[in-house]
C-alpha cells in the first residue's frame, strides 16, 4: 500500500457503491466455525492498514480463541500458531491497545472461573506473546479490559470489570516499562458490585477521561469524572446511577450531533427481558428517554455497538441479544437524522434466534462503509455452540471520511482522542464528533480508525482532533472518500506545516508554598496571534479562575495571586489558549 510522506498521510480506496443497503454474510472460517463466543474485536495486528479480527471464546472447560488476518483485499485468514489463540482460559472481553508505545498493538484477554486475565505484548513483527509477571492478578472473575489513560501521563493504564470472587474491579496503573501497577486505594477500585461494562469517554468535555461502569444483578450503575490528577469523582445524582435494571452493555455516542457524547445502557436480568435506556447528555446533566424503539425493545441486551452503517452523517445502533427465553433476534435501529431511531433489522442477514455476546463496526475491505461482527455464544449450558457472524456492507452513494490518529505526546493509539468533522450535508454545516476507544460496548471493540459518513458532501471543511495530552490540530478542505492519518504534533496544524504557530509556557515557582502570594507566568509567543485565555481548574474538572490576555510577540508576564484564589494544597491544573494552540501545565500547591 502506497504512503505519501505527507503532514497528512493519505490513503485513498474506492468506494463500493450500489442502489440499496444490504449485507452479505462473509465467506471463509469467520462464519463456518462453531464455538460459544464471547468478546468481538477489530484491531490491526501487523500494521498494513487492513482490519484483523479477534473473537474470545468462554466455555468453561476452556477454548482456543480465535484470530483472523486479513490478507489485504478483506479475506480472514485463520491464525493458530500464535500464543493469543493457544492458550485455553474460559475467556470473556477482550481489548488491543498499544500499551508500551512502541507502534505495535498489544492486547489482554480477561478470563472468568478464577483464571488468570491474560496480557500480551506484540513482538515487532505481528506477533501477540503472552507477558508473563507483568503486574496483572493471578486469579480473576473478569468480563472485559479496557485501556485508558487515566492518569493523563501518557501511557495507557488497564480497568477489568470483576462479577466474582470480591466482586471489585481491577485498575492497573502504567510503569511505563511493560509491566502494570494494581491501584488498590482507588475511588475506581473501591465499590462491591458485579460489573459487567466499563467504557472510557470525556462526557463532560472537560478533555479529560470520564468512565461509566455497567453493572448487574440490580445494581446501580456507576458514573465517574476524571480530572488532570487522576483523581475521579463519582455522580451521585440522577437516573443514569441511580436506575437499577440490572445493566450489561453501555456505548457512548453522539447520536444528535451537538457535540456530546450520549449513552446507550443495555439491560438483562437472567433470563428475563429488560427495557434498554438512552441518555441524552443535556450540557450539566442526563436526561433519560422513556420511548423510541431502542429503549422499547424488550429483551435481554448484552452487546452495543454504534456505527454509522449507511454513511449519512449520524450514528446508528446495533443491539445483540443473548441468555435469554425468547427474542433472540439482533437488533439494528437506523437514527432518523435526529437521534431518535428506526428498527431496520429486516436488511441483515443471518439474524437467527440464537444468542449473542459482543458487537463491533469496523471496515475490513476498506471500502468506506462500516462491516459488522457478531461473537455468538450457547444459550445455556446443554445448548449447542454457533458459529459467529461477519455481515459484509455493501454500501450506497454516499461519501465517507476515514480518520486514522498517531500520538507523539499522547499514548500512540490516541486513546481519548476527540475528531471533530464539519461537512455540508444536504445544504446545511453539519458536525460530528467520534472519540477513540478500546472498548464501545460490552465485549466490544470498535475499529480504532475513525469513521465518519458524508451523505452527499462534495468536501470535508474541517477536521479538528483535541488530543489526550492537550493539543489541537485543524485541517480543512479535505477531500472525501480517503482515509487519513494524522499524527500528533506539539504545535497546532493545518494543511501546510509552515503556517504552524509555536507558544511555550513556564511558572515559577512549581511546586509552590501554599503561604506564597503568587505564581508568575513566562509565556514566549512566537505566533502572530495577541489574544489568549488561561483558566485553572481544581481536580475534578471545576474551573476556579479564567482570565482574557493580550500579547505581544516575544516574552509576556503574567502574575496570579493565589490567595485570592483561596487554593488548598493540591494539584492543578493551568492551560493557555492562544489562538487554535493550547498548552496545559500542572500546578503543585503544597
Amino acid at each position: 500500500m502506497k504512503l505519501f510522506p505527507l503532514h497528512l498521510i493519505l490513503l485513498i480506496f474506492p468506494v463500493s457503491l450500489i442502489e440499496a443497503q444490504t449485507f452479505v454474510e462473509a465467506a471463509g472460517p469467520v462464519c463456518n466455525t462453531i464455538s460459544d463466543s464471547r468478546s468481538s474485536n477489530f484491531l490491526d495486528i501487523n500494521n498494513d492498514g487492513w482490519l484483523d479480527v479477534f473473537i474470545s471464546n468462554g466455555l468453561q472447560t476452556g477454548q482456543a480463541d480465535f484470530l483472523y488476518i486479513n490478507d489485504g483485499t478483506g479475506n480472514l485468514i485463520e491464525n493458530t500458531e500464535m500464543e493469543i489463540v493457544t492458550a485455553l482460559n474460559p475467556a470473556d472481553g477482550a481489548s488491543f491497545a498499544d500499551f508500551n508505545n512502541d507502534g505495535h498493538i498489544d492486547g489482554m484477554v480477561s478470563s472468568w472461573h478464577g483464571a488468570e486475565d491474560l496480557l500480551y505484548l506484540n513482538d515487532g513483527n505481528g506477533q501477540l506473546n503472552y507477558h508473563a509477571n507483568a503486574g496483572i492478578v493471578s486469579g480473576s472473575y473478569a468480563e472485559t479490559a479496557t485501556f485508558g489513560d487515566y492518569d493523563n501521563d501518557g501511557w495507557l493504564d488497564i480497568y477489568v470489570t470483576n462479577s466474582g470472587n470480591t466482586q471489585k474491579n481491577y485498575l492497573y496503573r502504567n510503569l511505563q516499562n511493560g509491566n502494570f501497577e494494581q491501584m488498590i486505594d482507588h475511588p475506581l477500585a473501591n465499590e462491591l458490585k458485579l460489573s459487567r461494562a466499563a467504557i472510557w469517554g470525556d462526557f463532560n468535555g472537560d478533555r479529560y477521561l470520564d468512565l461509566f461502569v455497567a453493572n448487574e444483578s440490580n445494581a446501580t450503575n456507576d458514573l465517574y469524572y476524571g480530572s488532570a490528577s487522576g483523581n475521579f469523582t463519582k455522580q451521585q445524582e440522577g437516573s443514569i446511577v441511580n436506575s437499577a435494571k440490572s445493566s450489561i452493555t453501555a456505548s457512548w455516542g453522539d447520536i444528535d450531533n451537538d457535540l456530546d457524547f450520549d449513552l446507550f445502557v443495555g439491560n438483562s436480568g437472567y433470563f428475563a427481558p429488560v427495557q434498554d435506556q438512552i441518555y441524552i447528555n443535556e450540557g450539566q446533566n442526563f436526561e433519560e428517554r422513556v420511548t423510541g424503539v431502542e429503549v422499547e425493545n424488550n429483551a435481554c441486551t448484552f452487546g452495543s455497538a454504534f456505527g454509522d452503517y449507511d454513511n449519512d452523517g449520524d450514528l446508528d445502533l446495533y443491539v445483540a441479544h443473548g441468555f435469554c427465553s425468547s427474542n433472540l433476534a439482533n437488533r439494528l435501529f437506523q437514527n432518523n437524522g435526529d437521534g431518535s431511531f428506526t428498527d431496520v433489522s429486516a436488511i441483515l442477514v443471518a439474524n437467527d434466534e440464537v444468542c449473542s455476546f459482543g458487537a463491533a463496526w469496523g471496515d475490513v475491505n476498506n471500502d468506506g462503509f462500516l462491516d459488522l461482527l457478531v461473537a455468538n455464544c450457547k444459550n445455556s449450558s446443554s445448548a449447542t455452540e454457533q458459529a459467529n457472524k461477519l455481515l459484509i456492507n455493501q454500501g450506497n452513494d454516499n461519501h465517507w471520511l476515514k480518520v486514522n490518529l498517531k500520538g507523539t505526546l499522547s499514548n500512540r493509539d490516541a486513546i481519548g482522542a476527540k475528531v471533530f468533522v464539519k461537512a455540508t450535508i444536504d445544504g446545511q454545516e453539519v458536525w460530528q464528533l467520534r472519540q477513540v476507544s478500546s472498548q464501545t460496548g460490552y465485549a466490544g471493540q470498535n475499529s480504532m480508525v475513525l469513521h465518519f459518513g458524508l451523505k452527499n458532501a462534495t468536501k470535508v471543511d474541517s477536521v479538528l482532533v483535541q488530543w489526550p495530552a492537550g493539543g489541537d490540530q485543524v485541517l480543512t478542505d479535505i477531500d472525501i472518500d480517503q482515509s487519513i492519518l494524522i499524527e500528533e504534533s506539539i504545535v497546532n496544524s493545518t494543511n501546510d506545516a509552515a503556517h504552524a504557530n509555536w507558544i511555550d509556557l513556564t511558572i515559577l515557582p512549581n511546586p509552590v508554598a501554599e503561604e506564597e502570594q503568587q505564581v508568575l507566568l513566562e509565556i514566549k509567543n512566537q505566533s502572530n496571534t495577541s489574544q489568549g485565555v488561561i483558566n485553572i481548574f481544581d481536580s475534578i474538572g471545576v474551573k476556579i479562575m479564567q482570565r482574557e490576555i493580550a500579547l505581544l510577540p516575544g516574552i509576556e508576564k503574567q502574575s496570579i495571586l493565589l490567595d485570592k484564589l483561596k487554593l488548598a494544597p493540591g494539584t492543578y491544573l493551568l492551560t493557555l489558549q492562544i489562538g487554535a494552540e493550547r498548552i496545559i501545565k500542572k500546578i503543585v500547591i503544597q
